[in-house]
């Protein structure tokens, strides 16, 4: 497909990519004709899947060569080399539960926690989505570090020092009701077992993505996420030069 197909085109290849998209788990019915509920579900997936270079697809219900690309292919892996070992826990900084939930997700890129089966599916997935109601398929960054930080609080969501929430917004959110929120530019210096939150699509929505931080060094930030990749995996980051960023949280 060499041009993009666009909102109120129709015909076979309009047909063919409702069907990819209710194999992906986007329900629209393959009637041959670009309408709104097609281009909502092109634009809901848009916003949840990447490109063939891992970066977030451009959310503009267009079905252009990067969105028919990711229509066709799994999540793509991503290199990432890195100046520090995530597999490690760093040496200080943090405060005891913080550290914990890094802990937990240390523990889960060490035994290769990742999508299996089909996007935003698998075993792991489940494990993370379960405890916010959520049902596989869906995006799972911030369950996965809910569930970090339920395994901090030993199992316990009453113990928990935020509600278990599968949004990276609404658990930013969380932290701000409580005054543990940090703004971009405050000087805040993040610390290991933080969250990172970025907004996706639009400053004012409604999607967002959540980390945890690993580290700090020389001016870059290291931070373990679920759901940038297929696999819980370690990023870096220039901290200076944070491209969508909403802040962060620091759980005392």
């Amino acid at each position: 497909m060499n041009d993009a197909l666009r909102k109120g085109d129709h015909g076979p290849p309009v047909r063919q990519l409702q069907q990819r998209l209710a194999q992906r788990g986007y329900a629209v019915a393959d009637s041959g004709s670009f309408d709104a509920a097609t281009w909502r579900a092109v634009r809901a997936f848009q916003a949840q899947n990447l490109d063939q270079h891992g970066q977030p697809l451009v959310v503009d219900g267009a079905v252009g060569p990067l969105t028919q690309w990711s229509l066709e292919h799994p999540k793509p892996l991503i290199d990432t080399p890195s100046a520090v070992d995530y597999a490690a826990m760093p040496a200080d900084g943090g405060s005891a539960r913080g550290r914990a939930a890094l802990a937990a997700a240390i523990g889960e890129l060490k035994s290769g926690a990742c999508e299996s089966g089909g996007n935003n599916c698998g075993a792991f997935i489940r494990k993370y989505l379960a405890p916010a109601g959520v049902a596989e398929g869906n995006s799972w960054c911030a369950s996965f570090v809910s569930w970090c930080f339920l395994q901090a609080a030993g199992g316990d969501t009453a113990a928990m020092p935020f509600a278990y929430v599968p949004g990276a917004r609404a658990m930013l959110a969380e932290f701000k009701a409580q005054d543990w929120a940090r703004a971009p530019g405050s000087g805040y210096p993040p610390q290991p077992g933080d969250i990172v939150v970025w907004w996706r699509v639009n400053l004012r929505g409604w999607l967002g993505h959540v980390g945890l931080v690993h580290s700090v060094r020389d001016g870059m930030l290291y931070t373990i996420e679920g759901n940038r990749s297929p696999r819980v995996q370690g990023f870096s980051y220039v901290l200076s030069r944070m491209d969508r960023l909403l802040g962060f949280g620091h759980v005392p």
